[in-house]
């Protein structure tokens, strides 16, 4: 058991040791919540609906994703809170897109690409990049893309302004902006997946943050609790 734990320890660690700092800087504290969501939609941002079409199409490409991965079955039992964090990836694109308006910065297509070889490079490979992104992060190969705007989108609008997120002190900067800019869309949650807490930063009762653990000892927890005996 415990061959296969530091086996898939490693296998998740692809990718956090050089891009942790832009992994880490592309979660927002999300302050806002509420229970009136617009009927219908998953959640509103800035009076824009995350309908559940929307947020149940990006769960089955995750999903089909890793039924078709050589270890899509432990990557599933591992992602149990799939729904919730990919209604927090598509707020937090609002989020991270309303806030490089604010700071003036735009992402162009050649940005993007750039930065996907500069990770592909890292990764060793397109195919071990795909990996580690759908293990690590729940993103399907058809949502790398997205997921890499908002990456050099958060990086654009520390530059902007001035922060280097890379120190504490800027991290901590950072986080706090882009908790101003979800403030500021007022953003409420469909009850059905739990009310925001803005001092834990977590969704409803669930005792997984929406900061995601690139260390992967909370996944490792939760594989151990899950394997003793129930009473």
């Amino acid at each position: 058991m415990h061959s296969s734990t530091t086996a898939s320890r490693r296998r998740r660690s692809v990718l956090t040791v050089s891009g942790a700092a832009a992994l880490l800087v592309a979660a927002p504290l999300l302050t806002a919540c509420g229970d009136d969501a617009h009927p219908g939609a998953a959640a509103v941002a800035g009076g824009e609906r995350i309908t559940m079409g929307q947020l149940q199409s990006k769960v089955a490409a995750v999903r089909d994703a890793q039924r078709a991965a050589p270890h899509g079955a432990e990557m599933i039992k591992g992602s149990g809170q799939l729904t919730r964090a990919a209604l927090d990836s598509l707020i937090r694109e609002r989020i991270v897109r309303q806030a490089a308006k604010d700071s003036g910065v735009s992402v162009t297509r050649s940005e993007v690409g750039k930065y996907r070889a500069q990770l592909r490079k890292q990764a060793g490979g397109e195919k071990r990049l795909k990996d580690a992104l759908l293990q690590q992060q729940a993103v399907a190969p058809s949502q790398i893309d997205d997921w890499m705007r908002v990456q050099v989108s958060v990086d654009k609008i520390a530059k902007a302004e001035k922060i280097d997120p890379r120190t504490p002190k800027g991290n901590l900067k950072l986080r706090k902006k882009l908790s101003k800019t979800s403030e500021s869309l007022h953003i409420s949650v469909n009850p059905r997946y739990g009310k925001w807490d803005s001092k834990s930063t977590t969704l409803g009762n669930t005792s997984e943050p929406w900061l995601k653990d690139l260390t992967g000892k909370q996944q490792d927890r939760e594989q151990q609790q899950a394997q003793q005996p129930q009473m």
